[in-house]
């Protein structure tokens, strides 16, 4: 490896739904964090791999900064507040327009007491006209002495190479964190959980997502097999009626789009076995919430 080898960390922060997991896939140009157009779709802080001739970027995805409602809540705001620290770069990833609502404004006051260059990430490019990006990037500017500002669109991978070069210049020279075969520190399970859950959170109705967790009860390889048994975890009993469907039809489609990504992933073909609980109220359970893959003390 040659010493102008760069390496670092570089830390993804947003509101809920700016597209924080659709940007992190498409830089290190695979589907690690699970994507839908509901928010809070990301709970943990994943960590996947960036890696070239010229250096490694450690990407941290973090949940969306949020007001939190519940213990799960708090857990996921406590895990954004904290990746701010112990990183090279903040990429701050905002939707174009005029307007700074409240919830950028929270983000914004925090990113003023960060002591490393912060890059204002404009996503969605291709929603809104080129002739007025000039006036967003503009309102963005005067708010805050940003290291860079790049227009992005993630979902049509445009300007995304210019953002890996920004990056790369605020990164020190160092060693690699990790071989370059590596792509995420996520524990499999972990992905096929989430893997499940977003397949869940796209084909359900709009008040049962944000109650879901999945738990892995078993991942075995047989042959050119790999058995799965996986539980999706609901709060109520008619959530659980809805999960099933009728003649268990919705827990079908979830199993089925789920299958399909998981036998991309692991190459192989995957009998996946679904089952459906209900927990009453595991958001606000310190113990349940553990269980499940969340602490919700928030120590690492």
């Amino acid at each position: 490896m040659s010493e102008q080898f760069k390496s670092g960390f570089a830390v993804l922060v947003g509101r809920p739904n700016v597209g924080k997991s659709t940007l992190m896939n498409r830089l290190i140009g695979q589907k690690i964090a699970i994507t839908s157009s509901k928010p809070q779709t990301t709970r943990n802080r994943i960590q996947t791999v960036y890696t070239s001739e010229e250096g490694q970027i450690v990407f941290v995805d973090t949940p969306g900064i949020h007001k939190a409602k519940n213990r799960l809540g708090d857990y996921m705001v406590n895990i954004a507040h904290k990746s701010l620290s112990d990183v090279d770069v903040v990429l701050w990833l905002v939707e174009p327009s005029n307007f700074i609502g409240a919830g950028e404004r929270h983000i914004l006051e925090q990113l003023k007491e960060v002591k490393v260059p912060v890059i204002l990430v404009i996503n969605k490019i291709d929603k809104v006209k080129k002739e007025e990006l000039f006036s967003f990037i503009d309102t963005y500017r005067r708010e805050m002495d940003f290291a860079e500002i790049v227009p992005v669109s993630a979902l049509k991978n445009d300007n995304t190479e210019e953002l890996i070069k920004c990056i790369m210049r605020y990164l020190p020279y160092g060693p690699a964190f990790y071989d370059e075969d590596t792509i995420t520190d996520q524990p499999m399970r972990q992905i096929v959980a989430e893997l499940i859950r977003e397949k869940a959170l796209r084909s359900l109705e709009e008040e049962i997502p944000h109650g879901i967790a999945v738990t892995i009860e078993k991942m075995k390889r047989r042959g050119k097999v790999t058995d799965i048994d996986a539980t999706i975890i609901c709060e109520r009993e008619s959530h659980k009626g809805i999960i099933i469907g009728k003649q268990g039809s919705m827990l079908k489609k979830i199993g089925s789009n789920a299958r399909a990504d998981i036998e991309k992933m692991l190459e192989c073909k995957v009998n996946l076995q679904l089952w459906v609980k209900v927990k009453k109220d595991w958001r606000d359970s310190d113990f349940l919430l553990k269980n499940f893959g969340y602490n919700p003390s928030g120590n690492e």
